[in-house]
């Protein structure tokens, strides 16, 4: 079904969707949407990514969320505005309306990253931690909202957010007019939507694909008629939310030609790569495109791919993590589990036969009280950097040798 079909439908069109890049032009980055050489050549695609990540705030959010405010009459500013959010809504309200003079209170719920939480106090937002994930902050930002007769701004089930969103595929069509696909991520549907709408207007022939966490999958869902449970600690809490918005449902799925459902492995392994290959941080939703296109490499090979980063708002301890995980998923880190005997010199065996092969001992312990393990004998867990898998293994036969039980993991 094409655009032209369903414009009469739609709640956001593409008027509406310029007269924001006018309104917030100025006051948001029109970010770099640069091609990648080593991810195209990793993928068999064309990747083209738009680094929205170089926001201010560190994610597209702010766009919408400007949008939005500048939309308001002196009478609501003057009351004031109430949002919930996972973090990068949250700043982008909060940036804006402390830059606008507008008084602003999130909601977040309780798990939210610190650097999501410190950011936003940070940029002037009273900040209520309240909700065990966005439906019940949302609920409960509705509520008090009401009770303080100020105006809540949904972070992506208003027409009006849509249309900020919308402003990234007239920037990366602007850019980049040959695009033959853009795979976008889904949470509530606010930047899908917005995007779908402008993207098919400018370029009918556009393909605009959607990317869900497996643990949210709430669009697919939905589409297919499915009653898929959501929920669950995911790195993607960007687009962790149970339900996708009706409104942004309605303008987003006649435009919608697929979505993608991805696993966590999926994000982990595109946030590693935007940080190893190029150079730049991206939170679990923000690399949900990166993801879709590594684990279907086979349904975008030869095309144009729009992919945006939409953030960069990730836990340090978190973002190191991921990248020590990737680290054992290339088996440059590798931990040999040594069953041996619990005498003197054992350990320096061991320690020699890695270090003649190359690899580098980051730490040891010790087991001795392993039931199966026997009283003489000792389990040594020996944690050691290498070069790749095929460096692994001939470490791992270089300690086999050795005549003792060996097990990597």
């Amino acid at each position: 079904m094409s655009f032209q079909e369903n414009a009469e439908t739609m709640s956001v069109s593409l008027q509406n969707i310029q007269d924001a890049a006018e309104r917030i032009s100025g006051h948001v980055l029109n970010t770099p949407c640069a091609y990648s050489q080593k991810l195209s050549a990793m993928t068999r695609a064309q990747l083209w990514i738009k680094y929205e990540n170089q926001q201010y705030t560190s994610a597209f959010k702010e766009r919408g969320a400007l949008n939005k405010l500048m939309t308001l009459s002196e009478d609501e500013r003057a009351r004031g505005v109430y949002a919930a959010s996972a973090g990068n809504h949250a700043q982008g309200i909060a940036y804006h309306a402390t830059r606008l003079g507008i008084p602003a209170t999130i909601v977040m719920p309780h798990g939210t990253p610190f650097v999501k939480v410190q950011k936003t106090q940070g940029f002037g937002a009273r900040v209520v931690i309240e909700g065990a994930n966005f439906d019940e902050s949302s609920a409960y930002a509705q509520r008090v909202c009401e009770e303080a007769g100020a105006v809540y701004i949904h972070p992506f089930n208003d027409y009006d957010v849509m249309a900020g969103q919308g402003t990234v595929a007239l920037e990366m069509l602007d850019a980049v007019p040959d695009l033959d696909v853009l795979i976008v991520p889904i949470g509530g549907g606010g930047l899908v939507a917005g995007m779908a709408v402008a993207a098919k207007a400018l370029k009918p022939w556009i393909k605009v694909i959607g990317v869900e966490a497996s643990m949210y999958p709430s669009f697919a869902a939905k589409r297919r008629g499915l009653n898929t449970p959501s929920g669950g600690s995911t790195i993607a809490e960007g687009i962790a939310v149970k339900e996708v918005g009706n409104l942004s449902y309605d303008v987003a799925n006649p435009l919608v030609d697929d979505v993608l459902v991805i696993d966590e492995a999926d994000f982990e392994r595109a946030i590693a790569a935007y940080v190893n290959i190029e150079k730049t941080v991206a939170e679990g939703a923000g690399a949900a495109g990166l993801a879709a296109v590594m684990r279907y490499p086979e349904k975008f090979e030869g095309q144009k791919v729009g992919l945006i980063l939409c953030g960069g708002n990730i836990d340090m301890r978190l973002l190191a993590s991921v990248l020590q995980r990737e680290l054992v998923r290339e088996k440059r880190l590798v931990t040999y589990r040594i069953l041996g005997d619990d005498r003197p010199g054992m350990l320096t065996l061991m320690a020699d036969v890695i270090s003649r092969k190359g690899g580098n001992i980051v730490d040891v312990a010790h087991n001795r009280l392993v039931l199966d393990v026997p009283a003489k004998g000792a389990e040594f867990d020996i944690l050691v950097e290498t070069q790749d898998a095929r460096h692994a293994h001939e470490i791992s036969e270089a300690l086999r040798a050795t005549g003792y039980a060996l097990r990597m993991d």
